[in-house]
């Protein structure tokens, strides 16, 4: 089950989980970072106690936990589940990396940061000499991208369109899955704004500015680009006051939802359900759509 953030669908999978027996699988790519609880909507010790969480808590904040090392640890422990796992986020790029073939090549530290030392001019000349194609891959103006491009070919040896080109990379395209599943998505629509303002001042009433100051001194260069930390950071830092740092995080949280929403839009294995405020409702909805019943 997938979907934009403050879309509810965290409640209801637990709903669901809880009445089928199944396992929840966390595609949300901050959740996994220990400490960072309510600006991530963390479930609760209690939610957690009803229903078993996979990818939640494994890393310290400082650690850069890469999409590949996601993936790997998700597929483990789906391989190696005792009951249903039931996979419920609004990362996009987390839940194909788990069900679809992506493949992740290799990253140096070492190299990446001489790259990034480098003239994107030049770094741009040395992806087209050998791969005069590149630019239907690699978005040439984005310097991020340039340098992963230019990496991945130091470190392997294939060119973006070989990577492009492959089996995989071909049923990526398709959006053929690696596992036989069925895929719901739930949207708020246009309630999706309130609900995000809605939960922003719940997270600040449970004390997400000091969870932001407690943990700033250990984000690592991921998790402090967390949406919400990166705003209240600034407040705590001194740069914005705590009314401004939580308007900024409310913008960034409904831009962060609308682009969830799109990313998920173009994946046609989706099922959407039409959204519902109540949750016993929107549960029933998500059931009929995955095809389960209570205790199957």
């Amino acid at each position: 089950m997938v979907g934009p953030t403050a879309s509810g669908k965290s409640d209801v999978g637990i709903r669901i989980a809880e009445a089928v027996g199944a396992v929840i699988l966390s595609v949300d790519s901050m959740q996994v970072y220990r400490g960072m609880d309510i600006g991530t909507a963390k479930p609760t010790p209690e939610e957690r106690r009803r229903v078993p969480h996979l990818m939640i808590d494994l890393v310290e904040p400082e650690v850069e936990y890469t999409v590949a090392e996601f993936q790997r640890t998700a597929r483990e422990l789906i391989d190696h589940a005792d009951r249903p796992v039931l996979i419920v986020g609004g990362s996009g790029l987390h839940f194909r990396a788990v069900v679809d073939p992506l493949e992740f090549p290799p990253t140096d530290p070492e190299i990446r940061a001489e790259l990034e030392q480098t003239p994107i001019e030049d770094l741009r000349s040395m992806l087209l000499s050998v791969d005069p194609q590149a630019a239907r891959f690699v978005d040439l103006d984005n310097p991020r991208r340039v340098v992963r491009a230019v990496e991945v070919l130091r470190l392997t040896g294939r060119t973006p369109t070989a990577l492009h080109s492959t089996q995989a990379a071909r049923k990526v395209a398709r959006y053929e899955s690696l596992y036989d599943l069925r895929v719901v998505g739930v949207d708020a629509g246009d309630a999706l704004a309130g609900r995000v303002s809605q939960r922003l001042s719940r997270m600040r009433e449970m004390g997400f500015l000091d969870e932001v100051a407690r943990l700033a001194p250990r984000l690592g260069k991921t998790a402090s680009q967390a949406v919400g930390y990166r705003q209240l950071l600034d407040v705590v830092a001194g740069r914005r006051s705590e009314d401004e740092g939580f308007a900024a995080a409310e913008a960034a949280t409904l831009r962060l939802a609308r682009a969830q929403r799109t990313y998920f839009r173009r994946d046609p294995r989706i099922q959407w359900v039409e959204w519902d405020a109540d949750p016993d409702r929107l549960a029933e909805k998500v059931r009929d759509r995955l095809g389960v019943r209570c205790g199957s």
